[in-house]
C-alpha cells in the first residue's frame, strides 16, 4: 500500500486539501448535472403531454363542429 495509515491517505502527502476538494467539486457537478437532466426531462414530458391534450381537444372540437355544420359535398348551387 502506498500509505502507512489512513491519516496519511487523507493528507495525501500535504496535497489532501487540493485532492479532496477536487473530488468534492467533481461529485457536486455530477450531481447537479443529473438533477438538471431530470428536471429538463420532466418539463419536456409535461410539455408533450400538454401539447397532446391540446391537439386532442382541438380535433374533438373540430369533429363536433363538423357534425353540427356539415359542409356541402355537392357541387350544385
Amino acid at each position: 500500500m502506498a500509505f502507512d495509515s489512513f491519516a496519511e491517505f487523507i493528507a495525501m502527502g500535504g496535497h489532501g486539501p487540493y485532492v479532496w476538494s477536487s473530488w468534492a467539486i467533481t461529485l457536486l457537478l455530477i450531481l447537479v448535472l443529473v438533477w438538471h437532466a431530470r428536471v429538463e426531462r420532466r418539463q419536456l414530458v409535461e410539455g408533450l403531454k400538454r401539447r397532446a391534450r391540446r391537439e386532442q381537444a382541438r380535433q374533438q372540437q373540430g369533429d363536433s363542429q363538423a357534425t353540427l355544420y356539415p359542409v356541402d359535398q355537392g357541387g350544385s348551387s
